[in-house]
């Protein structure tokens, strides 16, 4: 189990480049991350990465070994974690990756619907508001809504995640109400770290991508939420989290006929798993149940309750 583990640190760092980062997601030090790799690299007898000052690449052993080694885990995870199915129910584990938001506005009543329903099924949620590798990290279904994809993994589009673009009306009469994407350029707004500093839109005569400026960044949107009601700027935050300030009055909708594109929830399984009779079952309700509509259409909190962060 430790090659596994070396190998799934390996991987983590091949994906997001950084010794550091994959230190960070996997709760431990960076120099924990380097000693497993460079085990991995003694057991193999073959550099796999190449570090210098500039940073972190993958050698051509490194590139020519990555799909295998993604590929073993992934069948590892599988044997180690498969269901055993009986002739009467499902049994088995169910490893699960969802942003906050979603686990609590609806994700939650549709596992314990899955549960009643198949009672020898234990499910593990994790919440993380970030995209992941539900390979590398050993999930049978992520829950996303962001538009990134990995090889070797199925996307199960399940609804919109439409967002908008809103500010206090404090703000607003302070640094006047931009009229064009394009004005953003000369406001503060407010980030998400995850989705970066290029802000689009749509319009009729095609997409329009902005650079703007980050008065605050942060990965958690009730921040920005409650930043953007304080009158600190501009912010881009999904509609089911915004909606309830913007029917209070404490937020105003911007640039209506510059629409942000719709992102999806999705469902991101790894190949081996899609045929996991406990993994199909439940896609099968997670489609059911999102097949109503946006993110929060069950449970939308009151004007008074922002407690959900950003998918």
């Amino acid at each position: 189990m430790d090659t596994v583990r070396n190998i799934k640190a390996f991987l983590l760092v091949a994906r997001t480049n950084s010794i550091s980062v994959a230190a960070r997601q996997l709760g431990v030090v960076p120099s924990v991350i380097t000693k497993r790799i460079d085990r991995l690299e003694d057991q193999m007898g073959v550099p796999l990465l190449q570090r210098s000052t500039r940073g972190i690449s993958l050698t051509g052993a490194g590139e020519a070994r990555l799909p295998r080694l993604q590929t073993l885990v992934t069948e590892l995870d599988a044997i180690f974690q498969e269901s055993q199915v009986s002739t009467s129910e499902m049994e088995g584990h169910l490893r699960i990756k969802s942003p906050t938001t979603i686990a609590i506005l609806d994700l939650g009543e549709m596992l314990t619907r899955f549960q009643i329903a198949h009672p020898k099924i234990s499910i593990e949620l994790v919440m993380l508001d970030r995209s992941v590798n539900p390979i590398e990290e050993g999930f049978d279904l992520a829950i996303g809504a962001l538009p990134t994809s990995y090889p070797g993994v199925i996307d199960e589009p399940l609804c919109p995640y439409p967002r908008v673009v809103c500010a206090s009306p404090a703000y607003l009469e302070r640094c006047d109400t931009p009229q064009h994407p394009r004005d953003l350029v000369q406001h503060d707004c407010l980030t998400f770290a995850t989705t970066g500093l290029n802000w689009t839109f749509e319009s009729r005569r095609g997409l329009i991508n902005v650079d703007v400026k980050a008065k605050l960044s942060a990965n958690d949107s009730q921040l920005l939420l409650r930043a953007a009601i304080a009158g600190m700027g501009i912010a881009r935050i999904a509609n089911h989290i915004a909606m309830p300030s913007i029917e209070s009055g404490e937020l105003v909708t911007l640039l209506p006929d510059y629409p942000v594109p719709e992102f999806w929830v999705k469902a991101l399984i790894p190949k081996n798993r899609i045929d996991k009779p406990a993994v199909r079952q439940l896609v099968g309700i997670l489609k059911q149940g999102f097949a109503q509509g946006t993110i929060g259409q069950r449970a939308r909190p009151a004007a008074s309750d922002h407690a959900a962060p950003l998918a």
